[in-house]
């Protein structure tokens, strides 16, 4: 077995930073990035994020120097894993209505992450860079000696039971529920689950980002503080695997490349970078340092205020994905319906629950499930909310124990065969509005 080459987790902070880390002092080159002979007889290795001339402010890049380079790896055949879908051209087209899915059961069967990856909706082209895929992951086993590489898109990871230690060619991340990580397009990475046996496994939810690389958002009248604060953003440190023996392990590498999954080897780890420097790099981020906002007068303020992160289009103020959270907050209000007002949206939204109760749907929205609102689908309060909400005595009133969030993008979603036919669809639904 191989082992990271580090003696506890540690972190740099700040969103989009450049960053320079090394695991052995003086493995980083000084003065350039690629030296006749790189320190420890290393290989430096650039990946970008980014076109190499796009504008200073939106490159993304990173240097590596790593024991040996990505190129020593074997022919790629095809990979069997029908569940992980990409884009709209491979999902299923449905009726405009409203959506829910109850959770998805951790398997009984071996799964790891990879495997246990189900897409629940999909839109835009990943060829095309445009659009994102909303999934679920279940699963009872670790990556081990595996990695998956994803050139499709970047991957927003979301816990909801388990907790995952996620390795990168740049360091590792421990994530629980209530945190994310952003693992960014093209770097490798594999997920252990070191909690499966007592956490009976894990599950959660991935924002498969085809479009722009996820940023902050502006915030314009709110000022220069406030949502996610650029230090509570965590990026590893160096970190790599080292063989316990003279024989390095081999590794299986699942590749995702134009909407299909593809399957090589490697005759030792990719995790096997001892240096690097750049702006390209993975992060987590805990939610609850998000710095909620929200009404201090009348009126319920629209759910922009809660965008942690965003990919934007080239049409301003338009997402091709905005992630919103609905964390724990105090409702104040005066003279107001709390919970969402009833709504049609030129924008499309996928959401889901880590914990708790989602003010808008109390009953039969549960932690792990899922609901679409797809482009002008009419949806909000139930009927249970609505007259609770209606009737409350308007006290200042603290939503506690509660994480929900949203996948919303200007691109219209559509299911796969796997939600509409799993049995996991909630076909009553849409009456949770009679009687309104």
């Amino acid at each position: 077995m191989s082992t990271i080459q580090t003696t506890q987790l540690n972190y740099q902070t700040g969103f989009g930073n450049e960053f320079a880390t090394e695991a052995i002092a003086g493995a980083l080159p000084l003065g350039r990035n690629s030296p006749q002979r790189v320190p420890h007889g290393l290989y430096a290795e650039l990946i970008s994020g980014t076109a190499f001339t796009a504008p200073r402010a939106e490159n993304r890049r990173t240097w590596m120097y790593r024991r040996q380079p990505s190129v020593v790896v074997g022919g790629y055949k095809p990979y069997a894993q029908a569940l992980w879908t990409t884009g709209a051209a491979q999902g299923v087209q449905a009726a405009p209505d409203p959506m829910r899915w109850r959770p998805v059961a951790i398997p009984v069967e071996a799964a790891d992450f990879v495997d246990g990856l189900r897409t629940i909706v999909a839109n835009g082209d990943a060829d095309a860079q445009t659009g994102m895929a909303a999934h679920v992951y279940v699963a009872n086993k670790s990556m081990e000696n595996r990695a998956c590489i994803n050139a499709d898109g970047e991957m927003l990871i979301v816990p909801q039971q388990g907790r995952l230690l996620i390795t990168t060619e740049m360091g590792v991340l421990d994530v629980k529920p209530g945190e994310i990580a952003l693992l960014p397009r093209g770097v490798a990475f594999k997920v252990a689950l070191p909690d499966a046996a007592t956490d009976g496994g894990a599950r959660g939810y991935v924002c498969e980002n085809y479009g722009a690389h996820f940023r902050l958002p502006e915030l314009g009248p709110i000022g220069s503080n406030g949502l996610a604060n650029t230090r509570d953003f965590k990026t590893p440190v160096a970190a790599f695997e080292d063989a316990s023996s003279e024989i390095a392990v081999p590794y299986e590498i699942i590749k995702k490349y134009g909407g299909s999954l593809w399957s090589a080897h490697m005759p030792q780890s990719p995790f096997n970078v001892v240096a690097w420097h750049g702006n390209l790099a993975p992060f987590k981020y805990d939610t609850a340092r998000f710095m909620t906002i929200g009404s201090i007068s009348f009126d319920h303020p629209d759910p922009s205020i809660f965008t942690v992160l965003t990919s934007p289009t080239d049409t301003a103020g338009t997402a091709n994905c905005d992630f919103v959270i609905f964390p724990p907050r105090w409702m104040v209000a005066e003279d107001t319906f709390r919970p969402p007002w009833y709504h049609r949206n030129v924008m499309s939204e996928f959401m889901g629950l880590v914990k708790g109760q989602y003010d808008a749907k109390e009953e039969g929205f549960v932690p792990g499930g899922a609901s679409l609102h797809n482009c002008m689908v009419p949806h909000g309060p139930d009927l249970d909310a609505f007259t609770k909400a209606s009737n409350a005595d308007l006290k200042p009133h603290k939503l506690d124990n509660t994480l929900a969030f949203m996948f919303e993008s200007r691109y219209r979603f559509v299911p796969t065969a796997f939600a509409l036919n799993s049995g996991l669809l909630d076909t009553n639904y849409a009456n949770c509005w009679l009687g309104l």
